[in-house]
């Protein structure tokens, strides 16, 4: 009985000791998280009461660029690129909110983006929001000038769909996959991207991102076509874009038969360098065609791009230079957008690989450092937009280190799927 006794009174000393361990032990600081959703919150509210009314869109700030500045990153003559360039907007719209219309490629980062703040905080005026900056796109269901579709609406529409359902949304959403299928051609086996240019047939690894609305359009109907071209597209993409290393050139162009007519990188320091946001483009498409069907081939490539990506991003931050072969310098533009789009797609990676914790772990590194005073922009600043630094197209002088929609679009779907696996709740952050 005695020697019962000890145990007893042995087992509760214990178990004191374990609970005062558990009190004790140091929580995970999330307060990176909620810095970033509050700093949206407030942003998104300035953004969306000053715009309403323009019949627009919020999608970066006008910059302009120094020819000197852009040989230097180019590392070629100024005659090699110049005719590309864009014209400078005038002096008086330095630093002035950019907007777009609703067929501009980037007009569903926003309303989406309102709708992933929403889903996270509950707040009511950024639902409202919401709603008003996605019924504007509703033109765009008639539109067939751009592969940029998915962008535009299952960013959009597509969220939408999720958070505030309502009769018209899946008719806008199939008729604008419909559209998007037009542009697909059998022979080559893809979407057609540009329809400007001297290309034949131009497809861009951007496209890879449209393929979510073919997905979700056999989803909602039934029909398996949307999703046979989303995953002949991805194919072909897997095919012919890639290099063994698993970086990716921007733009592949097609001969009639199906053979390459010529590959470039568009928007990248020269045609065999690796731009920054390609490289995103392709691991998140590629993550994508996974979870939608379930082919490993898919995932073993995506897990290949990430690898790569983490082994050729060099920034103590994690946040890419513009392209990966660009000059190392103190001034070589960063682009958080690309980062975005990266941690967006690890996390949801991380789950589907048995090794996923090295991926999440680059993505929460991400995430932190964007949510950091370095890129996340203090309220009432930066034209109200989330995040700076993003570079669009450097080679074309457009939109070098200034905010862009879209990279805020990926950090709020980075930091809800982040808080979705960790458990978090927004109450108790």
């Amino acid at each position: 009985m005695n020697s019962m006794k000890k145990n007893l009174v042995l087992f509760a000393s214990f178990a004191v000791i374990a609970l005062s361990a558990c009190k004790t032990a140091p929580q995970e600081d999330y307060s990176w998280v909620k810095k970033g959703i509050d700093t949206a919150t407030e942003q998104l509210k300035l953004t969306g009461e000053e715009v309403k009314g323009t019949e627009q869109l919020p999608r970066s700030i006008r910059t302009g660029y120094d020819m000197n500045f852009l040989c230097q990153q180019l590392e070629r003559d100024s005659l090699t690129f110049k005719d590309s360039l864009r014209a400078q907007p005038a002096a008086e719209d330095l630093g002035k909110r950019r907007l777009c219309g609703v067929h501009d490629w980037t007009s569903g980062f926003f309303p989406g983006t309102l709708w992933y703040t929403y889903e996270l905080n509950n707040d009511e005026a950024l639902k409202a929001l919401a709603i008003d900056y996605t019924n504007l796109l509703n033109p765009v269901r008639y539109y067939k000038g751009t592969h940029d579709l998915g962008f535009m609406i299952n960013c959009s529409y597509g969220n939408a769909l999720r958070l505030s359902a309502n009769d018209s949304i899946k008719a806008v959403m199939v008729e604008t996959a419909d559209n998007l299928c037009s542009r697909f051609n059998d022979s080559i086996g893809a979407i057609r991207s540009w329809d400007f240019g001297t290309w034949n047939f131009p497809v861009i690894i951007d496209n890879m991102m449209n393929l979510d609305l073919l997905f979700t359009a056999s989803k909602l109907t039934g029909d398996s076509k949307y999703k046979e071209v989303a995953v002949k597209h991805a194919d072909t993409t897997m095919k012919y874009h890639f290099r063994p290393d698993y970086t990716c050139w921007h733009v592949v162009s097609y001969n009639n038969d199906g053979t390459v007519e010529r590959r470039q990188t568009h928007q990248g320091k020269n045609d065999d360098s690796s731009w920054a946001r390609g490289q995103a483009w392709a691991v998140y498409g590629y993550v994508a065609c996974y979870r939608e069907t379930g082919d490993k081939k898919y995932l073993d490539f995506a897990q290949k791009i990430a690898d790569m990506i983490m082994e050729r991003v060099k920034t103590d931050d994690l946040i890419p230079l513009w392209d990966y072969d660009a000059p190392q310098g103190e001034n070589t533009p960063r682009d958080a957008s690309a980062a975005s789009v990266t941690a967006s797609a690890l996390i949801e990676m991380s789950t589907m690989v048995p090794d996923g914790k090295k991926y999440l772990d680059y993505a929460e590194t991400i995430l932190k450092n964007l949510s950091s005073d370095a890129y996340l922009a203090k309220v009432g600043t930066n034209q109200g937009f989330i995040l700076m630094h993003s570079t669009g197209s450097l080679p074309n002088g457009s939109e070098i280190d200034t905010p862009l929609n879209y990279a805020d679009y990926y950090y709020m779907e980075a930091l809800k799927r982040f808080i979705d696996l960790k458990g978090i709740t927004i109450q108790n952050l």
